[in-house]
């Protein structure tokens, strides 16, 4: 996704909203960003793309693998996906981040958040914080774009502390 692409899907508003959040991962200790494009977040995608920091990847499980390589290489870690791609990922997390400590920031976007999507993302729109309790996975979704600072330097803390992956949640609309 070329960088142009993902801006003119967005306005000024959500792009420096995304300006100002890759700033705050970049402040808490972020400094590896990969994972595959959704349009919540395409210009977070772009504003990376724009600083030469991102490393898309074809499959969500993949962009994890990559991620645990940035990690034992001393980098801390994230990875964007939809939350469709969450199901894809559940046996690398499990048997890799989770089982080997290897702490990451999900940054997953809400898809089918209450009820309101395509059909086909109803299903893991509903399921989806019942999974993160499952696989013990800390997560946020934040109400506002003023609120990703702080969940920014909460995720680089937590995960740092517990060595285990933790997600911030983008609702659709944050990043519009």
């Amino acid at each position: 996704m070329g960088r142009g692409r993902a801006l003119s899907r967005v306005g000024a508003e959500g792009a420096a909203a995304a300006r100002r959040f890759v700033d705050d991962l970049e402040a808490a200790g972020f400094d590896f960003f990969t994972g595959v494009p959704c349009s919540l977040v395409a210009p977070v995608i772009a504003e990376l793309e724009a600083r030469g920091r991102w490393f898309g990847d074809t499959r969500e499980d993949a962009a994890l693998g990559v991620a645990a390589g940035a990690y034992m290489g001393g980098r801390l870690p994230v990875v964007l996906m939809q939350n469709s791609g969450l199901g894809v990922s559940l046996n690398a997390l499990a048997s890799l981040h989770i089982l080997y400590e290897m702490p990451c920031l999900l940054v997953v976007t809400w898809r089918g958040f209450e009820g309101k999507d395509a059909p086909e993302h109803l299903v893991m729109g509903e399921v989806m914080p019942g999974l993160f309790d499952l696989f013990g996975i800390r997560w946020r979704a934040p109400e506002e774009v003023n609120d990703l600072g702080e969940d920014a330097r909460w995720a680089a803390a937590t995960a740092r502390a517990s060595r285990r992956p933790v997600a911030v949640v983008v609702k659709p609309g944050v990043f519009a």
